[in-house]
């Protein structure tokens, strides 16, 4: 495939380094670290810093408070075993931000080493970050990890999904080799609210198991953390009733605990997934920030 084509081939001047591993191929890192902070009646991208092969472009103020909307880039747009993509975003006092991807990340067969990606979210006092990327492919054969950490202040409001889907069903290819190992974890003044971790392989049981996977290629998880409603998770359930009519089959599940809201999809089409979480997303952003929410505009392309 092309996209792996350029994985392999970096642009003259950026070769990627010696990865240490089983296969002895060669790597490509990459690291992005920006720095947000409000300024002049909106949230502005004030530093930031990259090396390899994932950066950002102009900022895109779609709503009328402010809010900054970037889009994080992965040009070769998959990761391959010893590949490691590092993502560090500063979220300051009173700041604004959604951030999202153009596409899908794909993790690509691996030989044997592992294919890393990282986010740490720091946000500051009274500030909103909303991390909502596309879903995540999980090739036949891949070698994944993904971690997630987030770091609230008190008062910060914090909202995050991840879609993975395993194998590629439309190609015909199931998840029926390889290894996925993800982990989140948020943390609001130094005591934990939220920490799941799942790890899975081509040979787990939970793939196929009624009381896990059920054979659905396509698992969903958004979490938002911040002070809402008791009522909230009704409010979300009903919504999202209303919009299931009519789509595919697959399932889909909120609910509300001392510090966060939890909606959750399990279904053959991450699509029918995105469509009830933006629809989860809009009730929650009602209730928590008393505004609806705003689809970034590179999901319509």
């Amino acid at each position: 495939m092309v996209l792996l084509q350029l994985a392999d081939m970096p642009p003259a001047g950026t070769e990627p380094a010696v990865a240490p591993g089983a296969s002895g191929r060669r790597s490509w890192p990459a690291e992005l670290e920006l720095w947000f902070a409000p300024l002049a009646g909106r949230t502005r991208l004030v530093r930031r810093r990259h090396s390899g092969p994932l950066l950002v472009q102009k900022p895109f103020y779609p709503e009328k408070d402010g809010s900054c909307h970037v889009y994080l880039l992965h040009p070769p747009a998959g990761v391959v075993g010893g590949d490691r993509l590092d993502q560090h975003f500063h979220v300051e006092d009173g700041a604004r931000v959604v951030l999202t991807t153009p596409g899908a990340t794909r993790f690509y067969r691996s030989p044997g080493d592992i294919g890393v990606q990282s986010t740490r979210l720091e946000i500051g006092a009274g500030a909103v970050c909303e991390f909502l990327p596309q879903e995540t492919i999980i090739f036949a054969g891949a070698n994944a990890q993904v971690d997630t950490r987030v770091t609230l202040a008190p008062d910060a409001v914090y909202a995050g999904w991840d879609f993975i889907c395993l194998g590629r069903p439309a190609a015909g290819e199931g998840f029926t080799a390889g290894r996925l190992a993800q982990r989140i974890e948020i943390v609001r003044d130094g005591r934990p609210v939220w920490f799941e971790r799942m790890v899975l392989s081509g040979d787990s049981p939970q793939l196929s198991a009624a009381f896990a996977l059920s054979g659905q290629p396509t698992v969903g998880a958004m979490v938002y953390a911040g002070a809402l409603p008791g009522d909230a998770a009704e409010r979300v359930r009903a919504a999202v009733d209303d919009r299931r009519q009519g789509m595919s089959r697959g399932m889909f599940s909120v609910s509300q605990l001392e510090d966060v809201v939890v909606c959750r999809y399990l279904g053959p089409r991450v699509g029918d997934g995105k469509a009830l979480f933006i629809q989860a997303w809009d009730i929650l952003r009602r209730l928590g920030q008393g505004k609806p929410a705003s689809a970034p505009r590179i999901w319509a392309t």
